[in-house]
């Protein structure tokens, strides 16, 4: 339900007052919130338990029991695998399938109970779907120039970099014929990987495309096809789990080096807790390149802008996280916009400053699946061609993930031994501000995918050491696991130019400037350097909001009686085409 927001004050107040007031109201919200779910989940569900301690549930789960729902759910019961065979038979419950540190199980509310009282039960979520979250693209973000290359350094098209486009499969067409070099099904045991519902084929050929007249932003990447969803664009979270931990295990034999997740499912928990984006985090862990949607939660049906809509797993802190602008179909940036309909963040429950980016996601024209749910429901969005030559415009932060994966693998192109941190670094720190959007809509910008391949494809680069995490105005929030600054090696080039400035991290050291510039005579020291590049948001540590005097907000963000905090988000068939 969404929660209603004081109105605007009249009088002339300060603006640092205004957001300082705002984050406060925010933050009382998630501890209501966190308070009524620890009530929920505390409360026994029947007498002969009262003395035991229930397992930590997912908000889904703690109001089936509230509202003792006895309709069988799947759920993911978080055992060892022998303890996950003793407590089907202890219980009753049906055993679907294994995944990572646990187990699916089919369970009755009563039965449910029973587990989440059980001393072998740490944690409880439930299965619940997965959602898809549905030019000028490669032009305007500069991709088209970085597979020519520049003076100086070679053109990078992201090839033999393998990227695991997890969605609703990938049909035959003809952009896509060289690019697929493998598939699996997650969703059947004889599935063949195809593209009923048409979203997936859509997501791959943003990615990497390489024919038909319309390329991809990496039409050099290699596409792993890992089928979840099904002909009605919805799966479970289990099997996007599964098909997660598959690109951990085989990263080796294809090169996996970037997972595409154009889908997500509401917040219920804190990322620590969801097993979702615990298997987006090992994959990071392991070396891959986690990109996800924000959502498509940006605003009510009646048009009210909504905050804290980002789906799981964008909401966890290492993902790259990414909203959606509208380049109004023009290849100059000077008039690209935030989507609307582009979910804003700062996290439900966990409070984590999202997106990272954004990137083109309105009105995207790619390859369409042949005879597929969307090209059949919606012809008037196929704007070209038949059968396995037919492309379809489609909308969402979805293509805008899209987008950014294949400039991921770009970057991976030109600098093979970069870090998933490292690349994330590049990406935020060479995105532009859009004008009148705020951190918690664009994050640290537009991508520019140019300027990414150039501050680190150059032949100029040197091996210069720099911090493992790079704050942008949009991301002060856990530099880290450990909230610590860690420093490793990134190569960049002496004397690049940033586009809208960046903030540099030396160990304790923090520098503003708009320059990178290197020199052997610098030392680092403990001072910290404000340049004419200011930030606008607020040091942000795991419990605590620091506000600073030295901070500058500026008057783009506007806080009024118009914004939504939400605590719920409502899935739906509808799919938003444009805003």
């Amino acid at each position: 339900m969404a929660r209603p927001v004081p109105q605007l004050i009249r009088e002339p107040v300060p603006l640092i007052t205004m957001i300082k007031e705002t984050f406060l109201r925010f933050r009382r919200v998630v501890l209501v919130v966190a308070s009524v779910l620890l009530v929920s989940v505390a409360a026994p569900a029947s007498t002969h338990a009262e003395s035991r301690q229930r397992a930590r549930l997912s908000r889904d789960l703690a109001d089936r029991l509230t509202s003792r729902l006895e309709a069988p759910t799947d759920v993911i019961v978080t055992a060892s695998d022998a303890a996950i065979d003793q407590l089907a038979i202890r219980y009753g419950a049906r055993l679907k399938k294994r995944i990572h540190g646990g187990a699916v199980m089919e369970v009755t509310g009563g039965q449910l109970d029973a587990l989440s009282l059980d001393a072998d039960v740490p944690h409880i979520a439930g299965d619940v779907p997965v959602h898809r979250m549905m030019a000028v693209t490669t032009q305007s973000t500069g991709a088209d120039q970085a597979w020519t290359g520049l003076e100086g350094w070679r053109g990078v098209t992201g090839r033999g970099i393998g990227v695991a486009i997890v969605d609703s499969g990938i049909a035959p067409h003809a952009a896509l014929k060289e690019r697929v070099i493998a598939s699996v099904d997650f969703t059947a045991p004889n599935g063949t990987g195809r593209d009923e519902y048409g979203h997936g084929t859509h997501v791959a050929a943003i990615v990497g495309a390489d024919g038909d007249g319309h390329p991809g932003m990496a039409p050099g990447a290699n596409l792993i096809n890992l089928r979840v969803l099904g002909a009605d664009g919805s799966g479970r979270t289990s099997d996007v789990i599964d098909a997660i931990d598959w690109a951990v295990a085989h990263r080796q034999q294809f090169n996996i080096r970037v997972i595409n997740l154009s889908l997500g499912h509401p917040v219920l928990e804190s990322y620590l807790e969801d097993p979702l984006c615990q298997a987006a985090q090992r994959a990071i862990d392991a070396g891959i390149v986690v990109i996800a949607a924000a959502g498509n939660f940006g605003k009510t049906a009646d048009g009210r802008p909504v905050v804290g809509g980002i789906v799981a797993p964008g909401n966890t802190p290492d993902v790259i996280t990414v909203g959606a602008i509208n380049t109004r179909g023009t290849a100059v940036r000077s008039d690209d916009v935030m989507a609307t309909y582009s979910s804003r963040g700062p996290t439900a429950i966990d409070g984590v400053l999202k997106p990272e980016l954004v990137a083109p996601g309105n009105r995207i024209v790619a390859a369409a699946a042949p005879g597929s749910y969307l090209a059949r429901t919606y012809p008037e969005r196929v704007v070209e061609g038949q059968g396995a030559h037919a492309y379809i415009e489609l909308s969402g932060t979805s293509m805008a993930t899209a987008v950014v994966s294949g400039a991921a693998a770009l970057l991976l192109d030109a600098r093979a031994e970069l870090t998933p941190a490292q690349v994330k670094i590049v990406l935020q720190v060479t995105s532009s501000r859009l004008p009148g959007a705020g951190l918690i809509e664009e994050g640290a910008g537009s991508l520019n995918a140019l300027a990414a391949v150039e501050l680190v494809g150059g032949t100029a680069a040197t091996n210069t050491t720099i911090a493992s995490e790079i704050v942008t105005p949009s991301h002060l929030a856990f530099f880290s696991k450990e909230a610590a600054l860690i420093t490793a090696s990134l190569p960049v080039k002496s004397g690049t130019r940033v586009p809208g400035g960046y903030v540099l991290v030396i160990g304790k050291t923090i520098v503003w400037s708009d320059t990178i510039v290197w020199s052997d005579t610098i030392v680092w020291s403990d001072t910290i350097v404000w340049s004419d590049f200011i930030g606008r948001a607020t040091i942000v540590s795991r419990d605590t909001i620091v506000w600073s005097d030295t901070i500058v907000w500026s008057d783009t963000i506007v806080w009024s009686d118009t914004i939504v905090w939400s605590d719920t988000i409502v899935w739906s068939d509808t799919i938003v085409w444009s805003d």
